[in-house]
């Protein structure tokens, strides 16, 4: 089994004042969030697809029930 990693926390400056290196992550981290806009319509029909083959196959069973009785 692997080790875990414990993340570390940037300290602050005892002044009160953050240092630089802890603000650039944070600047970076909200500009590349902003930019990510991914495309899932594609996701949206595979799953209306799937729901409709699925009820179709449910009604199908409940149909078959009636007449194999």
């Amino acid at each position: 089994m692997a080790k875990k990693q414990k993340k570390r926390s940037a300290s602050v400056a005892t002044t009160g004042v953050k240092s630089e290196a802890v603000e650039a992550p944070k600047a970076a981290a909200s500009r590349f969030s902003s930019e990510f806009n991914p495309d899932y319509s594609y996701v949206k029909s595979d799953l209306r697809r799937i729901g409709i083959l699925a009820g179709s196959f449910f009604v199908v069973l409940v149909v078959l029930s009636f007449f194999l009785r």
